[in-house]
């Protein structure tokens, strides 16, 4: 790639008067040896999944192996059908779409990690919403998804993107700056805009830890996506209305580094900590070695 933070990427679409997702591809192609029309087939491939994913959670009665999680997407889509959402329409069925692809994952069905598993609702859950609500053409949005490539290319290249390395801020955390990112590019934003939104949305999860219930990617991770995506489209807005991000997006980014590397083990996608380790936690996880004897 020809950038290695996020300024380089800004300051290299300025020089060529391109977009994010243009650079990004054109990088993409070179690296594999690939034409950008395969590479764009290929995401193209991958889109699908994601849609194919949010519907399924949507359509069907799921459940996870362990039996712990599943139906909420229906329930909070059925909620944002029949009432008058806190949050309005738009938010709230950005936040059952990402639930309905959580859930997906949650009983072994077929997703994109985005970054990860544990985080592969955040991305579907935002862009699938607004292509509904916009009538984008899914072209826009497999663009959309190499912009947040090139964003999380930057994130893991410079910090974390796994919870067991950097807690939940590294998982969830990196889906929602990828989204808010991506989402300014696809309303219009300029790549500067895109990136103020990287550092809004990862400024409000740092910290985050990665605490597991029974160590499943689904209490609290499931629910975690929902609020990601709405989290990623409020970034993308205040970019968008030109809120800057304070600090610069990459020196969050060496933030998430730091504190990531800081936080104890127990924090980390080992369940020995945080929520994994209340009395119900516990009583969960107990509950669970019990059944498989």
């Amino acid at each position: 790639m020809r950038f290695r933070n996020l300024r380089e990427l800004v300051d290299l679409c300025a020089k060529e008067a391109r977009t994010i997702s243009a650079i990004m591809i054109e990088d993409q192609a070179a690296e594999s040896g690939q034409t950008e029309a395969e590479v764009l087939a290929a995401m193209s491939e991958y889109y699908q999944i994601m849609k194919s994913a949010v519907h399924k959670g949507l359509t069907e009665d799921i459940t996870s192996t362990s039996g712990l999680t599943g139906g909420d997407a229906k329930r909070v889509d059925q909620y944002r059908k029949t009432q008058q959402a806190s949050v309005g329409d738009s938010a709230s069925q950005a936040m059952a779409y990402a639930l309905a692809v959580s859930e997906v994952n949650a009983s072994m069905g077929r997703i994109v990690a985005t970054p990860t598993a544990g985080s592969c609702g955040i991305i579907p859950g935002a862009f699938v919403s607004a292509q509904e609500r916009f009538g984008w053409e899914d072209e826009h949005l497999v663009r959309g998804l190499f912009s947040a490539g090139a964003i999380g290319y930057v994130i893991a290249n410079n910090s974390f993107i796994s919870g067991a390395e950097g807690g939940c801020q590294a998982e969830v955390g990196s889906a929602i700056g990828m989204a808010a990112g991506a989402m300014v590019e696809l309303r219009g934003g300029t790549p500067e805009q895109a990136m103020h939104a990287v550092g809004l949305a990862l400024k409000n999860t740092l910290g985050l830890i990665c605490d597991p219930v029974g160590g499943l990617v689904e209490i609290p991770c499931i629910v975690r996506n929902g609020f990601g995506a709405v989290n990623a489209l409020a970034a993308a807005d205040m970019a968008l209305a030109g809120v800057r991000s304070a600090i610069p997006s990459d020196e969050v980014i060496d933030v998430m580094l730091e504190v990531g590397s800081a936080m104890p083990s127990r924090h980390r996608e080992t369940a020995q900590g945080g929520l994994a380790q209340t009395p119900t936690g516990r009583k969960i996880m107990k509950e669970l070695r019990n059944s498989k004897k």
